[in-house]
């Protein structure tokens, strides 16, 4: 890798990416970061890790902590490697599909009861329901493929539930149309959900929910107060601005 690295939370980590016009960490992955705070003892798993922006980026914030990095495109998964040696980050990474059998899950190491907590960013569509990008990378990083709508997450979902310990947290990003789904999903499975949507303006429409649940709780759902990304100006809001790690809006 020739390319310079990106800057990632303020330049406390440093990524190598693919060139643009593949799928790249961005607001999404600095989000899905920040959800939830572990301890630098807890294990923490990045599901659907592409680079491995969100499992580094937690082991960025809490020094110590040692994350494991899934991802099933073997190219990817070399970037991931390369980036936490350039971070000095101490993470696995594993190079799994999700949405194989669970013999084939478990021989690559991903074992039952094993995390204390699952970070995941899905993809978004599924196959011949939205406009794919042209990008073959990008199109698969966000698309599930031959599967019917909310099946493929709905399997994707189990396979993270499984490797969460009983008590062990979840946390996801998606779409903000697909709450329902989501929803459905997580049903029987977790409690003590915790959401929170994402206006890319105060006045517009969510684009994205945050979602943290715990595994087998049966504690109620919370709707948290909204996360806007950008005031009238286009500048990131003081919020926004410090979650991805950047100074202030003057």
């Amino acid at each position: 890798m020739t390319e310079a690295p990106d800057a990632f939370l303020g330049g406390l980590l440093r990524l190598h990416q693919p060139s643009r016009g593949a799928h790249r960490a961005g607001t999404d992955a600095v989000l899905l970061a920040r959800l939830l705070v572990p301890d630098a003892g807890d294990r923490l798993c990045d599901v659907g890790a592409a680079t491995g922006a969100v499992g580094l980026g937690c082991a960025a914030l809490v020094p110590g902590l040692r994350p494991t990095l899934v991802e099933r495109d073997p190219e990817l998964a070399r970037r991931a490697r390369a980036n936490a040696v350039l971070n000095g980050i101490d993470a696995q990474v594993i190079e799994a599909d999700m949405l194989a059998p669970a013999a084939e899950r478990r021989a690559a190491g991903l074992l039952p009861d094993r995390f204390d907590l699952v970070l995941t960013n899905p993809p978004f569509f599924t196959a011949g329901r939205h406009r794919a990008s042209p990008n073959p990378d990008r199109a698969a990083a966000h698309t599930f493929a031959g599967e019917k709508a909310g099946e493929a997450l709905d399997a994707w979902i189990r396979a993270c539930t499984a490797i969460l310990r009983p008590g062990g947290r979840l946390g996801l990003i998606h779409r903000a149309d697909a709450l329902p789904t989501c929803l459905d999903c997580l049903r029987g499975r977790y409690g003590n959900l915790a959401i929170r949507p994402v206006h890319p303006r105060a006045e517009a429409p969510a684009i994205r929910i945050l979602i943290s649940a715990v595994k087998g709780s049966r504690a109620a759902l919370s709707l948290r107060p909204p996360l806007v990304l950008h005031g009238p100006d286009g500048a990131f809001t003081p919020e926004a601005a410090a979650l991805h790690g950047l100074p202030p809006p003057r």
